[in-house]
């Protein structure tokens, strides 16, 4: 029990060596001395807190905020020292924020166990006792058979033991961890591919030995020794062998294998990065802020202290008669006396650090969260999914992004190919109907009719449908039966899975074309032509590889030709042609790269009888060479793709996602940088940027790929930054890989880092999950520190989703744990702009005017305190009641300024979206700067002279306002202040307000009408469980007067009239982008319509010319942003006549 808590608490990890040895079906050797080694169990985590450390964790995370440990400490001086007010009044509201708090992501740290509980609840199969046993995920151990069933991801990572296939061998998908949607061939090895039934893998005696888990999803090097007759037979294994957690059985009905990594030990999860606490910018200038008010409040405390110990030394404040010293006092030491009254002090003027504000803003963020739950324009009808919020702490960081990270696969496209066009023989062809028509032509041929191709396009489509590796699988849900009887290749059941989304587009384009591929068993591969079957036998493969860019198939054809089919990208393709239309087929494959289509370019070589036995010899030496077998391959390959006869090209489009073109040129005119990290090929992520705006046709590319060393990294660097100073009137994209990448960041950081940065696009491809976080991380600790957010939807996005400021989730076809991981879920790419445009820039303003106003009304607060210190001695009197003290920021100015945090809009939602500039008003943290600080907080103490010295004036001289010659006291003079100072504040937020609703007067005109009620009735009633009530009539001898009344009444135009003189004055002299656009596009919206803000009699005339019970749109969620669109409240008072 003690050694489970331990490991719960993270103090007793699962033993490490340096290899782990695997028992397969955990048969442990059976002699005394073996020992096993202990590993990790199944079960996934992606939540912070467990029951055992919340408590603890949560309230260190908490206390790391100045004001909550300020407050404890203030708490704790209170229990200590004989205080001016109780310590219930800093207690009772510290428990109160850090109990809301810890509920608060208590309950979002519930979300991710349930997610995380989905997951490891997930039923599986899996080998015992010679049976199989139906458990859940997180019960597997290492060393169990797992069996897999097809379309089923793999519930750890597994070293495959059998398939259903004789051969051993099953396909697998890998969208979710590289975001590759090719399939992908594993193998296993001879002695237990044989082993299909349970009974057969119940008696295997075999023994795995392998690497400790590490994070690199291509790396494996084990080996399994498997016991036979009393033989024990050793066989390698390596990544072939190896089934990774989160990647998906095709084409195969079932699998087993053994689990020899498990739970958060599992590559994918390697991947993850530890889940830390993210902490928004305008939080970091919070507590910026805060230090400085502590700088205030410890120098207030000091000079008070000073000052009373100067003046009470002067011989006529020794010791009145009513205030005698005991002997105690007398003799106590003068420092004890000295940090006691420092202290008394810092307690009395502590209100000047506000707690509640850190209660109101998690409230904000909170509820706020929900708008973006709410809003259907977020929906996504097809797939059925709203907008999800993991996390409410970052809203506002929304509106701060400069860097935006995105995956490719799944994120910007639909992860759909489509066939559009391609080049025969120098003739541009289109499919229309299923049939190749040229350029310019219609299809006229009658339908049912078989079409006639010449020998070039016959032979063009028939090297597309057999120079691939497309794997075949028949659904047989109709019966058993031989997968080949569907003998005319258009059966519905028939299913491709290709090696990339191209090969398996291509297939399908020509099988709707007449030429079908009907699969391949061993050597032998068939194809349907116009309804006439041929057998080719496949000789070689000459496999894809990143240097030659090209692939090909040697096959001999059914009159016994042997014929080289190959495919590639144009340049590795071209230059090796010696026949064929080979410039028109360049130009046709620079039109279709304009379009955006994905291009191959197709040939052929026919090899005389002694060619091919030339061929056959030198690709048996170079495949069974044991030294420099690479090198030989590549050089064998290269002596056979040459003297080429060209037969065309194909242009395939990658399905981009609906406005994702609108989406990136939307985030670049809002100065937000957009980088592209995919795990895809070089060419494919190049050709995608292109069709969806991320490089635009006259950017000038630059290219990092394929270096080898340092110096020649740094070479090349060198050469990228002179080009780029060069050409400096030029836009410049970059395009890095995943291998130069690592050259680049390990000794030449800063230099790749300039060439980036004067780059307005960045691509970087074949990149593993971990580099992806790298790059987030590198721009994100830059000297600029900017503000950065990642977006994917696969479990190979999770480590640069966790490692950005903000990570986005989408909710694609590549599982969920990009979502569960992620901060915001969004079902579509083109959200993103709603999202940062218009939600992260209300959240951003609205928190940054919560932060300032509740330091400026603090400020208002306490200051009048500090002041009367200097009319009572500096005898810790203080000015306001203790009621008052306790209820002014909980109840008296709360409202006001959360409503208008939930609901204020300085511009209309259509604005922001149609003008993305204005979102550089805010970025850089522009509304929370120093100056704006400094400006709220000069206010502040304006105000609280203008309060305190302005009541003095009234009350300084003469106390006698009553017609009956009644003096006022102390108290009374202090409700005077308070009163003032209660209905300026609103007032003051009430001009800050542009957006009006119902709940904004409410609580406006709500908050100074319930101070009021609630003082007649605190000082109208003797409450018999109060030890004292200083406040008995003083408010209604107050309202009695009408001294009192005009002054007050003078004192908040003497406040708020200086206000409104200098924004009008700034407003009209020196507007900002957002200040023009409300002054020139202030309008009402209702559906399509806007109307001019106009006098309010000639608005309601026009408004009654329209009909407001036409069907609602389904965008119009009742949201912030749908409340501006369905009708809005002009401002009132005096906001209405300058933010018109």
């Amino acid at each position: 029990m003690i050694r489970w808590i331990r490991q719960q608490l993270g103090f007793d990890p699962p033993h490490q060596s340096d290899t782990r040895t695997v028992y397969i079906a955990n048969k442990f050797p059976q002699h005394g001395h073996y020992i096993p080694q202990r590993f990790a169990d199944n079960r996934i985590i992606s939540s912070k807190y467990t029951v055992w450390n919340f408590v603890p964790k949560n309230l260190f995370e908490q206390f790391r905020r100045i004001a909550n440990f300020y407050f404890l400490i203030i708490f704790l001086v209170q229990l200590m020292i004989d205080t001016p007010t109780s310590p219930i009044t800093s207690g009772l509201p510290l428990f109160f924020v850090i109990t809301v708090t810890a509920i608060k992501q208590g309950f979002e740290d519930w979300l991710r166990h349930k997610a995380d509980n989905e997951v490891n609840g997930a039923p599986v199969f899996v080998v015992r006792s010679g049976s199989l046993v139906q458990t859940r995920s997180k019960n597997i151990r290492v060393g169990d058979i797992v069996r897999v069933a097809k379309d089923e991801t793999f519930p750890a990572d597994l070293v495959l033991l059998s398939s259903d296939r004789a051969e051993g061998t099953c396909h697998i998908t890998t969208a979710s961890l590289d975001g590759e949607t090719n399939l992908k061939t594993h193998y296993a090895v001879p002695e237990t591919a044989v082993s299909q039934s349970v009974s057969r893998l119940e008696s295997l005696q075999a023994v795995l030995e392998c690497q400790q888990p590490e994070a690199d999803l291509y790396r494996f090097v084990g080996r399994m020794t498997v016991t036979q007759q009393g033989e024990e037979i050793v066989r390698p294994l390596g990544p072939e062998n190896l089934l990774l957690r989160g990647a998906r059985l095709k084409n195969t009905k079932e699998i087993f294998g053994v689990a020899v990594y498990t739970g958060m030990e599992a590559k994918m999860a390697l991947n993850y990065k530890c889940k830390s606490q993210k902490r928004s910018a305008v939080e970091k200038s919070m507590n910026t802020f805060l230090i400085i008010y502590l700088g205030i409040l410890l120098f207030e405390a000091i000079l008070s202290t000073i000052l009373k110990y100067a003046w009470q030394a002067e011989d006529k404040w020794n010791e009145p008669f009513y205030n005698r010293k005991t002997e105690q006092e007398r003799n106590s030491s003068q420092i004890l006396k000295f940090i006691s009254d420092f202290l008394a002090f810092l307690v009395l003027y502590n209100f000047i650090i506000p707690i509640s504000l850190y209660v109101t803003v998690e409230l904000q963020k909170f509820l706020g969260s929900f708008f973006i739950v709410w809003d259907l324009d977020l929906y996504h009808a097809e797939s059925d999914q709203k907008a999800q919020v993991n996390t409410s702490d970052l809203n506002e960081e929304l509106g701060q992004v400069e860097y935006v990270f995105t995956d490719k696969t799944g994120t910007l496209t639909e992860n759909e190919m489509q066939f559009r066009e391609c080049s025969i023989n120098g003739i541009k062809y289109q499919e229309i109907n299923g049939k190749l028509v040229p350029e310019g032509m219609t299809e006229d041929s009658p339908d049912g009719s078989v079409p006639c191709l010449n020998r070039e396009e016959e032979l063009f489509l028939k090297a597309v449908s057999l120079c691939h590796t497309v794997q075949i699988s028949y659904d047989q849900t109709d019966g058993p039966g031989d997968p080949f009887s569907h003998a005319n290749g258009f059966s519905p059941q028939m299913e491709y899975y290709a090696s990339s989304p191209d090969e398996k587009a291509l297939v399908e384009a020509t099988k709707r074309m007449g030429v079908t591929f009907l699969g391949s068993h061993g050597e032998i591969m068939d194809i349907k032509t116009f309804g006439k079957a041929e057998k080719y036998k496949l000789l070689h493969v000459l496999e894809f590889d990143a240097d030659r860019r090209r692939m090909s198939v040697i096959l001999q054809t059914p009159s016994g030709e042997k014929l080289l089919f190959t495919k590639g990208a144009e340049s590795a393709i071209l230059p090796y042609a010696t026949s064929g239309e080979i410039e028109k087929t360049r130009v046709h494959v620079d039109e279709f790269a304009l379009k955006g289509l994905r291009t191959l370019v197709v040939a052929c070589r026919h090899f005389s009888a002694e060619e091919y036995r030339e061929v056959d010899r030198r690709m048996h030496e170079a495949r069974t060479a044991l030294q420099q077998r690479e090198e030989r391959l590549v050089e064998v390959f290269n002596f056979i793709e040459k003297d080429l006869e060209l037969l065309g090209a194909t242009g395939v489009e990658d399905k981009l996602q609906d406005k994702v073109q609108e989406t990136i040129e939307a985030l670049r005119l809002a100065g937000i940088k957009v980088w592209v990290l995919t795990g895809d090929k070089h060419e494919t992520a190049v050709s995608v940027s292109l069709s969806c705006g991320h490089f635009h046709r006259t950017m000038n590319i630059l290219e990092l790929v394929q270096q080898k060393s340092d110096n020649e990294c740094a070479e090349q660097l060198r050469r990228l930054a002179r080009r780029i100073k060069e050409d400096h009137v030029i836009q410049h994209g970059l395009v890095v890989d995943g291998a130069s990448l690592s050259l680049a960041l390990r000794e030449h950081e800063k230099l790749f880092m300039d060439v980036c940065k004067n780059c307005s696009a960045v691509l970087c491809c074949r990149m593993a999950p971990l580099q992806k976080a790298k790059v987030v991380r590198l721009l994100k600790t830059s000297p600029e520190k900017p503000i950065t957010l990642a977006i994917g939807d696969g479990a190979n996005d999770v480590s640069m989703i966790q490692e950005a400021h903000v990570g986005i989730g989408i909710m694609g076809k590549e599982g969920r744990q990009a979502v569960r991981n992620s901060d915001y879920a969004i079902a579509r790419f083109k959200f993103l702009s709603k999202l940062l445009l218009v939600h992260g820039h209300f959240y951003y303003v609205r928190i940054a005017t919560l932060v300032q106003y509740f330091f400026y009304k603090n400020v208002c607060f306490i200051t009048p305190q500090f002041l009367y210190q200097f009319f009572c001695l500096f005898s810790q009197q203080t000015l306001y009641d203790s009621v008052y003290l306790t209820l002014y920021n909980i109840c008296f100015t709360s409202l006001p300024i959360l409503v208008y945090s939930l609901f204020e809009q300085l511009v209309h939602p259509h604005v922001l979206q149609s003008k993305p500039a204005l979102y550089r008003d805010i970025s850089k943290n522009s509304q929370l700067s120093f100056k704006t600080f400094l400006y709220w907080t000069f206010l502040g103490f304006c105000h609280a002279f203008v309060f305190f010295f302005g009541s003095y004036i009234l009350m300084g001289e003469d106390t006698t306002l009553m017609g009956n010659g009644q003096m006022f006291g102390n108290w009374t003079f202090g409700t005077l202040v308070f009163t003032v100072m209660v209905i300026t504040v609103t007032l003051k937020l009430a001009l800050e307000t542009h957006f009006w609703t119902w709940m904004n007067h409410f609580v406006t005109w709500g908050s100074i009408a319930f101070y009021f009620i609630f003082s007649l009735f605190y000082g109208g009633i003797i409450w018999p469980f109060l030890h004292t009530q200083d406040m008995y009539f003083v408010f209604v001898q107050l309202l009695s007067s009408g001294s009192a009344w005009f002054a007050i009444i003078i004192i908040i135009i003497t406040c708020l009239f200086p206000d409104v003189i200098k924004k009008v004055f700034y407003r009209h002299l020196h507007p900002t982008s957002t200040q023009k656009s409300q002054m020139y596009t202030n309008r009402v919206a209702i559906g399509d319509d806007f109307i001019a803000l106009q006098p309010l009699s000639r608005a309601k005339n026009q408004l009654g010319k329209i009909s407001l019970l036409r069907s609602t749109r389904a965008s119009d969620a009742w949201t912030p942003c749908a409340v501006s669109r369905r009708g809005r409240t002009p401002a009132h008072g005096w906001a209405g006549w300058w933010s018109a």
